[in-house]
């Protein structure tokens, strides 16, 4: 292995090891306790990556993400929506607004505890929630909706039927 290389990975595994996975618990407006990993690399701008239905924080795509902020020395938060993965509360089908809200309730603890919140990243359904997070309160630059569903003319209402 050549001395570049050697000192390369040298370096990648001092900042791996600068990396602490904390995990963190938010109680969302419905009182229930929402569980989240923060990758903190000690910068405070922070990703917040959502995952989609019937999904978890710990979910590959979500793993994938956060890794990837990892190596650019990012923060990220991935958590579980109330009623999926370790959070409380029972799950529900559809339930996008309360969703957005549980998100909502994310966001302004880590803007409590003075990180800066960069982007929201969803994956599947959590990337019609970003959406509407963004619509709604207008106060995150950065929306990026992975894998979302697009075709909603007949909305959630034709999955409940069949």
């Amino acid at each position: 292995m050549s001395e570049t290389r050697r000192n390369q990975s040298s370096d990648e595994q001092i900042e791996k090891s600068e990396i602490q996975h904390q995990r963190v618990v938010i109680e969302n407006s419905h009182g229930e306790k929402l569980v989240g990993v923060l990758h903190d690399t000690g910068s405070t701008e922070t990703v917040v990556i959502c995952h989609g239905f019937r999904s978890s924080k710990n979910r590959i795509p979500m793993l994938t993400i956060a890794s990837f902020f990892e190596r650019a020395m990012i923060s990220s938060f991935r958590f579980d929506f109330a009623g999926n993965g370790e959070s409380q509360g029972s799950f529900q089908y559809g339930n996008y607004r309360r969703e957005v809200e549980d998100l909502r309730s994310v966001l302004q603890h880590l803007r409590g505890v003075n990180r800066v919140i960069s982007a929201i990243i969803g994956h599947s359904k959590g990337g019609n929630v970003v959406l509407l997070y963004a619509a709604k309160y207008n106060d995150v630059q950065t929306v990026v909706n992975i894998s979302g569903r697009f075709f909603l003319d007949r909305g959630i209402e034709f999955r409940l039927v069949l």
